[in-house]
């Protein structure tokens, strides 16, 4: 389903009526075709399933002999994404991505592309977290994926209970790091250090 760029320009003109703002006064006349082109950029993903995601990011890599077992860990890959409650921003998030791959191995930087295009939707930093290591398990064919995920919340930093340095973590595991606690642990420390 594409985006409906002419209702969001309407709709974000409403909006500025409602708070008592003047849309055709020269600093807000183009605010709603910006806004509508801002949405149809930071709201990309939400016209892609899990499984479309994990097709346009397939690019993996034999793995080489030996290395079977290994654990493949991104860590602080850069993230923004949007509350699905507020629509306020979650930022300064940081993502970590850790899987033992099978038989091959995922282009590096196909993984901050998932991570970019999963939180490119109105998201809960839970689901983003599931709707990764769902997308690197197809890609890699593995089960065995961790995603750690630290990020501020303007919902609770900007409005409300305004605590600035809070922040949220969340862990999702899958396969051998839910069963493993030492493997999960010696991940989470590579990750910390």
């Amino acid at each position: 389903m594409s985006m409906d760029l002419d209702k969001i320009r309407e709709h974000v003109r409403g909006i500025l009526e409602a708070i008592g703002e003047d849309p055709d006064r020269p600093g807000l006349v183009d605010t709603p075709d910006r806004v509508a082109r801002m949405y149809q950029e930071v709201f990309e993903g939400i016209q892609y399933s899990n499984d479309e995601i994990a097709e346009m990011f397939n690019k993996t890599f034999p793995v080489t002999e030996g290395t079977k077992k290994d654990v493949v860990l991104i860590r602080d890959i850069g993230a923004f994404s949007y509350c699905e409650h507020h629509m306020a921003l979650m930022y300064d998030m940081q993502v970590s991505v850790a899987y033992v791959p099978t038989d091959r191995v995922i282009g590096i930087s196909k993984i901050a592309r998932v991570v970019d295009m999963v939180c490119k939707r109105l998201q809960l930093q839970e689901r983003i977290g599931a709707d990764i290591a769902e997308i690197i398990g197809k890609i890699a064919g593995t089960e065995d994926v961790a995603v750690l995920i630290t990020g501020k919340h303007s919902c609770m930093t900007a409005r409300g209970i305004k605590n600035m340095p809070a922040e949220t973590v969340t862990l999702t595991v899958r396969g051998a790091f839910e069963k493993d606690h030492n493997m999960r642990d010696q991940v989470l420390a590579v990750v910390k250090s």
